[in-house]
């Protein structure tokens, strides 16, 4: 578990003329900090917002995962070890000590809700502690035993029978009417989370879903507006969002990723773990040629000698790896399919995370899905080396466009984090005070 060694950030992103753009309202002020944790890596950054609304990264540092599988904490010890590791390294580099994070929402099996509320005003301005009241009612009835709702965003208010309203406060009317969009998640997972954090000296300043982090690091502003679904193709598991005019409208997660497919392989192949990911790096894929019988791929197996080496055609390699994507994919399918989102779903697939990236893919997920697909990196960010740029890392820089204001709802009515004594218990309570 190697830390990934730092290289020099790449001058032309931070020598390039940023794009005309104003820096937005809800940006995090000052120094602040993202934490990814992933089933591969966890990574680290640290920036800030320059004067033109754009990151700019201070520090970085990942570690390769560990204590943490499905995007789930497994071992408190071993999770808390990796992120000590990765926040170490950003914090040294950008000579900052950070207190807490943004950090992506993918651990207690996330899941989404629609809901549609009714809320009596009687004749007079509607007010901020009404919208509060609607969003503490639709939070309270999505609530089941063991979940905590972590996004609850509104999509649209109507005014008595005037529908699509975004801001309805100072507005007169006798019934005011919210669509409301509610991710939750397991407490004992998010609880289990806080707690790797809290033993790192950190708290959870912000939750985002982990789909529309990636979404908001790899959508143009067409495809957030005219409907897309963003498919994550990560390690642990593949997960998806659906965004519909700028807002986050359906999130579902498979328990399905790359990782299935390494271990696969090294069953498939008898071969080491390491190998059969070093197989499936170079030489995974899913559309194959008549070449592929021809060529041979040599590699140790399991109890071996290295001096004795198996050998296999390629298209053996292709005929382990293919099933297992096509198995994700339908299983993406599904999850759209019982959304019942219709044309809100969008004609546009886009696909990212870093089992994203094997060959043929896109082709099979155009298949398989039935929609136009394209493959799809992160927005470059100013500090980063060429290397967190990869798919593998739109998680990461989603998190950061968070932070600069990217992707959050018209309307913040969250009501915020509590003070407390101590770094969990100010966890807890961020989490009791939003169901």
């Amino acid at each position: 578990m190697n830390q990934i060694t730092r290289r020099r950030p790449v001058e032309n992103l931070d020598d390039a003329p940023p794009p005309p753009r104003r820096r937005l309202r809800r940006a995090r002020p000052g120094i602040f900090g993202v934490l990814d944790l992933g089933s591969t890596k966890v990574a680290c950054l640290i920036a800030r917002i320059d004067n033109d609304g754009l990151p700019r990264v201070l520090g970085y540092g990942w570690k390769r995962s560990a204590g943490i599988k499905g995007g789930n904490v497994v071992d408190l010890v071993e999770a808390e070890h990796a992120v000590r590791d990765a926040v170490a390294t950003a914090e040294e580099m950008a000579d900052h000590k950070l207190s807490g994070v943004i950090c992506n929402l993918s651990c207690g099996q996330p899941e989404s809700r629609l809901q549609n509320l009714q809320w009596t005003i009687g004749g007079r301005a509607v007010t901020e502690a009404d919208l509060r009241a609607v969003l503490t009612d639709g939070r309270r009835r999505a609530m089941e035993e063991g979940r905590e709702s972590v996004h609850a965003v509104p999509l649209g208010f109507t005014i008595d029978a005037t529908p699509g309203v975004d801001d309805p406060r100072s507005m007169i009317c006798d019934t005011l009417g919210a669509q409301l969009h509610l991710v939750n998640a397991s407490s004992a997972s998010l609880r289990n989370l806080g707690a790797c954090l809290a033993g790192s000296d950190l708290e959870i300043e912000e939750l985002v879903s982990a789909p529309y982090a990636a979404a908001l690091a790899v959508l143009v502003d067409d495809e957030k507006e005219l409907g897309a679904t963003v498919v994550d193709m990560g390690g642990g598991c593949t997960s998806l969002a659906v965004i519909h005019e700028g807002h986050l409208i359906h999130t579902a997660q498979v328990p399905v990723g790359g990782w299935q497919v390494t271990n696969d392989l090294a069953r498939g192949l008898t071969t080491p773990i390491v190998q059969a990911e070093r197989i499936k790096t170079l030489h995974g894929g899913v559309m194959g040629t008549a070449e592929d019988e021809k060529e041979m791929l040599h590699f140790p197996q399991v109890g071996e000698d290295e001096d004795h080496l198996a050998r296999v055609p390629r298209s053996m390699v292709m005929n382990i790896v293919r099933p297992r994507l096509e198995e994700t994919l339908e299983l993406v399918r599904d999850r759209l399919e019982a959304a019942g989102l219709g044309s809100e779903v969008g004609s546009r697939v886009v696909l990212t995370g870093g089992a994203s990236q094997m060959v043929g893919v896109r082709e099979l997920a155009a298949r398989v899905l039935d929609r136009q697909v394209r493959l799809a990196r992160p927005h470059p960010v100013r500090g980063l080396p060429e290397i967190a740029h990869g798919p593998g890392f739109a998680t990461t820089l989603g998190l950061l466009a968070w932070g600069a204001g990217e992707g959050r709802p018209i309307l913040d009515l969250d009501p915020g984090t509590v003070a407390a004594r101590g770094k969990f218990a100010r966890f807890v309570n961020w989490l009791k005070d939003r169901v």
